[in-house]
């Protein structure tokens, strides 16, 4: 395909079925032989997350004809299930992106032309609604169409299988085989959007959907009492940052019995340009400008940002000094867990078997809480999918229940309705969270270092080493394949007790070379877990040109983890050159 991208791209302009806006767009790169190539080198790399890339015409892009493409290989493995899997159908979903709603409809019309029936959202929705629906209506699979928080310039499309989950990794590489052999153009089968809904093959959901998704958020509320004694005072500030959390986040926070909740106006408006802000992520705290002013204006406490499919949340709080600071997806998670241990025990619902899980990149202060108060902890991959096929086993096992499971890029998941993370539950846990520390006279900063008080100061940081071009990749290949040949025996001065691969579950004991094997396999990530008790985790990212490098530490003071944090930082860095 490499050298062919001419002939692709003759191929597409003289497809027959491009719209005159479309085929303008081409006829407009007709003397840019790199932008040609840029777009038709090689097909949208179809992965465990689906697809998402930028949007334009082009094979290498998000638009109509990817979309449907997509659609017919995903239509084909459904099919190949037999047929009542197909009869089962499929739920889809779109957020606020531009075309989003497009190419939710495409994928509508290519699986009722598969005679696949549907049911698709009437609007936007948020990413944990439509893992709800695939559970509650008994579909076969789920689509999304969303890029998450990636700039305005991208879409997405993930897939999700039965269980709610996104698609595990085999039933991925059987869609990206499929693709292989279906042309673009000519192995679509497709149903005109209205005639299929005639043939009774397209629904349409909305609110009855809505209400049964909010019952079960609702349930998850662990103490009514402490919010209404708070409510008249506490204040909060939401932003959904133009996206899907619009509705049902403020929705939540005022069925659990919250009175002063402050959106942020500008940011209310559903606007798949994102005018308000660079990068609509709330990883990112200059997001949150318009939102602080508010809740200083206001005398507001909390402030909670979601993304614009509304599966991850931040927060900013107030510090000793009045002024709003953010908390990283490991703080948040941290005191979420610690939190839904204590609600539990006190409202008597914690399981008999109860357990929590996290990533093996996120904090381990986590684990230290969950096991000191008597709750099992497992790591899975990155990913909620992992999670997911970690609580199927568990089902299958009879054996625990997770109350709680989460990562540190601010995702969280609560509660068996949802098997991806979901922030309309986690804002509402989190606002109850932020209830009752403040009925006990705290803010969630106190809190937070109540925690580290009792618990050591946990410190985290992630490092992008940013590989970008068609020499990036290789770059990332040889800097894992290097680090597996010679691994590094002391980082930054400290000495490296173990080496962990996770790619075979292999763990080496530095001081003795004896080798043995963890749980964990399969996945292309390294750990050198150090003298001092910090963990050093190289990772591949599965979504974009870089490679990640986390650094988790805990130390007796504040300082003392702050200074492991600067100094196998400056480590870091020097890994790039």
């Amino acid at each position: 395909m490499e050298n062919n991208y001419m002939a692709e791209y003759e191929k597409w302009l003289n497809s027959g079925v491009l719209t005159d806006a479309e085929k303008d767009e081409l006829l407009a790169i007709r003397d840019d032989p790199k932008e040609i190539e840029s777009r038709f080198y090689g097909p949208l790399e179809f992965g465990t997350a689906g697809l998402r890339g930028t949007m334009k015409v082009g094979l290498h892009h998000m638009n109509n004809y990817v979309v449907r493409h997509a659609t017919q290989g995903f239509a084909n493995v459904i099919i190949a299930e037999g047929e009542a899997a197909k009869q089962r159908g499929v739920a889809i979903c779109m957020d606020c992106r531009l075309h989003s709603m497009d190419f939710a409809r495409a994928a509508a019309e290519v699986m009722a032309g598969n005679g696949i029936p549907v049911r698709i959202f009437e609007s936007l929705r948020p990413t944990p609604e439509l893992s709800f629906a695939v559970r509650e209506y008994h579909c076969q699979a789920g689509i999304n169409i969303t890029a998450s928080h990636n700039p305005m310039e991208y879409n997405g499309y993930k897939v999700y299988w039965e269980d709610g989950a996104q698609l595990p990794p085999q039933h991925a590489d059987t869609i990206a085989e499929q693709l292989k052999t279906i042309d673009i153009f000519k192995d679509i089968r497709s149903m005109p959007y209205d005639d299929a809904v005639k043939a009774g093959l397209i629904t349409v959901m909305g609110e009855e959907c809505d209400e049964r998704f909010m019952r079960n958020v609702m349930a998850m509320a662990n103490d009514p009492d402490v919010v209404a004694k708070v409510a008249d005072r506490f204040k909060i500030v939401f932003t959904p940052f133009h996206g899907c959390g619009h509705i049902l986040v403020p929705l939540a926070l005022r069925r659990m019995g919250m009175k002063h909740i402050l959106c942020e106006p500008k940011q209310m408006v559903i606007d798949g340009h994102f005018p308000t802000v660079k990068s609509p992520n709330p990883e990112n705290p200059e997001g949150f400008y318009l939102a602080v002013e508010l809740a200083k204006q206001n005398d507001a406490t909390l402030i909670v940002g979601t993304d614009p499919d509304a599966d991850r949340v931040g927060i900013m709080v107030r510090n000793d000094q009045g002024e709003f600071v953010p908390f990283t997806g490991n703080q948040t998670g941290a005191l979420l867990c610690d939190y839904l241990i204590g609600a539990k025990k006190r409202a008597g619902t914690m399981p008999e078997k109860p357990a929590v899980l996290k990533s093996i990149v996120s904090s381990e202060m986590v684990r230290t809480i969950a096991e000191r108060s008597g709750v099992a902890c497992f790591d899975t991959f990155t990913g909620f999918k992992f999670m997911a096929e970690k609580i199927g086993q568990f089902e299958q096992e009879h054996s625990y229940e997770a109350i709680f499971s989460f990562e540190e890029s601010y995702g969280y998941m609560i509660g068996n309705y949802v098997r991806d993370k979901d922030a309309i539950t986690a804002s509402m846990l989190i606002v109850e969270m932020a209830c009752w520390y403040a009925d006990q006279g705290m803010t969630l900063f106190d809190a937070l270092n109540a925690l580290y008080e009792k618990y050591g100061y946990y410190a985290e940081k992630t490092h992008n080493l940013v590989m970008p071009g068609l020499d990036g990749l290789a770059k990332m290949a040889q800097l894992m394949a290097d680090l597996r040949a010679n691994p590094y025996t002391e980082i930054a001065g400290t000495k490296v007790v173990q080496f962990k691969d996770y790619k075979d579950g292999s763990v080496v004991d530095l001081a003795t070379g004896e080798k043995s094997a963890m749980e964990l396999s399969g996945s292309n990530v390294l750990r050198f877990e150090l003298e001092d008790g910090t963990s050093f985790i190289v990772r591949p990212s599965g979504t974009e040109p870089k490679i990640k490098v986390y650094v988790l530490t805990s130390a007796a003071t504040k300082e003392a983890a702050a200074e492991r944090i600067a100094r196998y930082g400056a480590f870091v860095q020097e890994m790039q050159n």
